[in-house]
């Protein structure tokens, strides 16, 4: 008999641990969760990368003051927005452990 693996994410597990902060330049906010991710690095395996939404006006228009935003680019969705919400970055994280 043959078992199979059924996976709920059939996503590559590196894909999973990238996010995304959208922010801007002199955001006192975007660097609070900036370095709330750095620190929280040392024990969570995951990577992060900013953009800066006044590089794309289309971003500037989707999030204009409703920064900074934690993304993941894997499934579009947010995480939290202005601070990092770590129960929320945990149940993100946890549905594919």
């Amino acid at each position: 008999m043959m078992i199979k693996k059924i996976e709920l994410y059939p996503f590559p597990s590196d894909q999973i641990r990238e996010l995304i902060i959208y922010g801007r330049e002199d955001c006192h906010l975007c660097q609070d969760m900036m370095l709330a991710l750095q620190r929280l690095q040392q024990q969570v395996s995951f990577d992060f990368k900013v953009v800066d939404i006044d590089s794309d006006p289309e971003l500037a228009k989707r999030y204009g003051e409703r920064i900074p935003v934690l993304m993941s680019p894997l499934t579009n969705q947010e995480i939290c927005h202005y601070f990092l919400d770590l129960a929320a970055l945990d149940d993100y994280l946890g549905k594919f452990r």
